[in-house]
């Protein structure tokens, strides 16, 4: 301490000069230090005040709040071009082409006569059989059917599987058991009887209302059946026929697709309707067996060579699907569907065979079982309806057994040397007492006796 008091008159500056630098140096990184506080104070409060930056994505930049009309870019895809319809194809000419095919069937094939002689039923069940099938096999499918069962009310009740093993030689079982069981059903529930001669006593168009009135039956069967029983003129197209005219060329895509000719009965005459019908479903059964075979290629040279190219699949491919067309929007279309659907209700098959009944139906009261609504003032008559028996019980009561009757006394047997004495024997001639009465009264009370009427 006493030691720096002496130079201080020489040198006082530089002394503390050194170590004032020193002292420097050593703040310093204490500043430092410090430094990076009011950095990290400074940084969490930036982003407090932009709140735009979290809509935009920038920031930045805050959106500005007339520019949120971006979200209706989103219209764009309604102004998709739709694609350019292609024009409806055009019907190829059936005035020329139908008669060529007559006659390249005529070449080919032989007509098949349909026995008309059965009853009208009968028929109905033979064409539910022969659709989409051959003549011979439709025949003897339906002869064993009827033959294998005990009488018509069996096939109706018996399920469309079961059917469908009898029928194993059709192409279809399965849709020919369906049929026949509609059509069984439809006629049993119309006449409570399994006979359909009524349709014929009247007019064609009440015989061909009566077919189309029931439920289910193809449109092959009700044009068959009109063609050949009732006398009219209308020709029967199943799945091959169509296929057959759309391969020659007759149809278009459109028709194939519905599986509907609109013309034909206007080109082929009444006369030679069945025979050409007979022709065509022989055709038609060929192009669904043997497409490629030789006798559908000469057919279709012979009506439509172009067809060859156009409409003949590649050897090996078969004919395109149909695909039906969408049901239509407007309101006869879907008045026809909902009636067509509560038809189906209406007749859906009872039994363990029978689809589940949707959810909410219950099912809908005989006819008649209900009160009848008063008309013009007057109430009608009541429905009869059995009621149960709410009465009192019955209590039968029990019988008292009756008592036992007295035992007879046995009566004592008498001496041996005894015997009976036989009885008196009666006179030859007795005598009447009428005949002993004086003045004639027996004769009289016997006369009159003898005039009246026995009881």
């Amino acid at each position: 301490m006493t030691a720096p008091k002496k130079p201080s008159g020489k040198k006082p500056a530089p002394a503390p000069k050194k170590p004032a630098p020193k002292v420097a140096a050593k703040p310093a990184p204490k500043a430092a230090a410090a430094k990076p506080a009011p950095k990290a104070v400074a940084k969490p409060t930036a982003p407090v005040k932009p709140t735009a930056p979290a809509k935009a994505g920038a920031p930045g930049k805050p959106v500005a709040p007339g520019k949120p009309v971006a979200p209706a870019k989103p219209v764009a895809p309604a102004k998709v071009v739709e694609p350019p319809k292609l024009p409806p194809e055009k019907v190829p000419p059936r005035a020329q082409l139908v008669p060529k095919l007559y006659k390249a069937l005529k070449a080919a094939y032989k007509p098949v006569p349909f026995n008309t002689s059965r009853p009208l039923l009968d028929q109905v069940l033979v064409a539910c059989c022969l659709e989409n099938a051959p003549y011979d096999a439709a025949e003897k499918a339906c002869a064993r059917l009827v033959e294998s069962a005990f009488d018509l009310n069996e096939i109706r009740v018996t399920t469309v599987a079961e059917l469908a093993e009898t029928l194993h030689d059709l192409p279809d079982p399965a849709h020919a058991a369906l049929s026949l069981r509609r059509v069984l059903q439809s006629v049993f529930e119309s006449t409570y009887n399994f006979s359909l001669d009524h349709a014929k006593k009247h007019s064609l168009a009440h015989g061909l209302k009566v077919l189309e009135g029931m439920h289910g039956v193809p449109p092959f069967v009700v044009a068959h059946v009109v063609s050949t029983a009732l006398d009219g003129h209308m020709i029967p197209l199943d799945k091959g026929a169509v296929a057959a005219l759309y391969v020659c060329g007759l149809t278009t895509r459109a028709e194939y697709d519905s599986g509907k000719v609109a013309g034909l009965e206007r080109i082929i005459g009444k006369k030679s309707g069945v025979e050409f019908s007979s022709l065509l479903h022989q055709f038609g059964i060929e192009v669904l067996t043997n497409l490629h075979g030789n006798t559908v290629r000469k057919v279709v040279q012979a009506v439509n060579p172009a067809a060859l190219k156009d409409r003949m699949p590649k050897r090996g491919e078969p004919l395109p699907t149909p695909t039906p067309p969408p049901p239509a929007t407007d309101k006869e279309s879907l008045k026809a569907a909902e009636a067509a659907r509560n038809a189906a209700e209406e007749h859906r098959p009872a039994g363990p065979q029978a689809a589940a009944r949707p959810v909410g139906k219950t099912p809908m009261p005989p006819a008649g079982s209900g009160p009848k609504k008063p008309g013009d003032g007057k109430s009608g008559p009541k429905p009869f309806v059995v009621k149960p028996n709410v009465g009192k019980p019955l209590t039968i009561k029990p019988q008292m057994a009756p008592p036992p009757e007295p035992a007879k006394p046995q009566p004592k047997p008498e001496p041996a040397a005894k015997k009976p004495t036989p009885p008196a024997k009666p006179s030859a001639k007795p005598t009447s007492p009428v005949a002993k009465k004086p003045d004639g009264k027996g004769d009289r009370h016997s006369s009159e006796l003898s005039k009246r009427k026995p009881r």
